[in-house]
């Protein structure tokens, strides 16, 4: 199997244990660098880059080269959207914050963005969940064609903590956006809890007996993002997914890889996930080897 660059998020270190001491983006960017990894994704929180913050070509441009000069490219681009959730706001409101980060992708030279609904999984009636599903399904049709116009991809990441958990949703909302622009960011964790343990699911639970693979083949064509991390199961403050180090999960990551192989080999970038996780700094340089070992069992 062909090897794609390997990146890691930069939320691991300013998100859950380390939100009240996070980690600089240059010390993050030097620990990547020397943990072996080929490129970093960015959390568009603060204290970490901002289109805010980051707002003139200049600006992004000193960025480029600090991580350039670490050797390392970029993965993709995750933002705050928490304030304009795009099935609960107008779509110019939604839109108005898709172009501001466009611009920093732009000048970034980032090609992939991710959103995701922002909103809780609550019970809703049959009636405001189909506006809400309406509105949804419309404004991010329109992001990806703003999107497009950009030479940016924009990708969705469903996780149990957020609306629309259930993995026949997560097929329904990606046909119902209908572009060729709009694809889904697939986390391994997220995918388990979805589909293996039904985390935060609304009335009935929706598993899969096939698990991660059932769901990953349920999307097949869909598929434009990879996060890896192993998941145990739990959830993380009762919210989202727990992102367990690799090895110390239940996801069988050979049988998960093999079975959409012909899609997560073509994609440039497989991006690592320990959002969340207090182990972070020891673990992520053990997930390389971890995943390398993965791929050279796969055919």
């Amino acid at each position: 199997m062909q090897k794609p660059k390997f990146s890691i998020g930069s939320w691991a270190f300013s998100f859950g244990p380390f939100e009240d001491n996070p980690w600089s983006f240059e010390k993050f960017i030097t620990y990547a660098a020397n943990a072996g990894y080929n490129g970093v994704e960015i959390n568009g929180f603060e204290p970490h880059p901002h289109p805010d913050t980051y707002n003139t070509p200049q600006k992004c441009s000193e960025l480029k080269h600090l991580i350039t000069d670490h050797g390392l490219g970029i993965s993709g681009y995750a933002p705050d959207f928490r304030h304009v959730p795009a099935a609960e706001v107008p779509m110019n409101d939604h839109i108005a914050v898709i172009e501001k980060t466009l611009a920093f992708c732009n000048n970034m030279n980032i090609d992939t963005l991710r959103v995701d609904t922002i909103s809780p999984p609550d019970e809703l009636s049959k009636e405001e969940y189909n506006v809400r599903f309406d509105r949804l399904a419309k404004t991010w049709h329109q992001a990806a064609d703003v999107c497009k116009k950009a030479g940016v991809k924009l990708v969705w990441e469903f996780e149990p903590g957020f609306w629309l958990n259930k993995p026949s949703e997560v097929v329904d909302i990606v046909k119902a956006v209908n572009h060729d622009n709009f694809k889904v960011l697939f986390d391994t964790s997220h995918a388990y809890m979805c589909s293996v343990v039904g985390a935060r699911q609304i009335g009935e639970k929706e598993v899969l007996a096939g698990g991660v693979a059932e769901f990953a083949k349920n999307l097949s064509g869909h598929i434009g993002h990879f996060h890896l991390i192993d998941s145990d199961g739990s959830l993380h403050g009762e919210e989202t997914s727990t992102h367990a180090p690799f090895g110390t999960g239940n996801i069988d990551f050979v049988e998960v890889i093999s079975s959409i192989k012909n899609e997560v080999e073509q994609l440039p970038w497989w991006c690592f996930d320990f959002c969340f996780c207090p182990t972070t700094e020891v673990d992520a340089k053990k997930a390389i080897p971890f995943v390398d070992h993965v791929i050279s069992q796969i055919k």
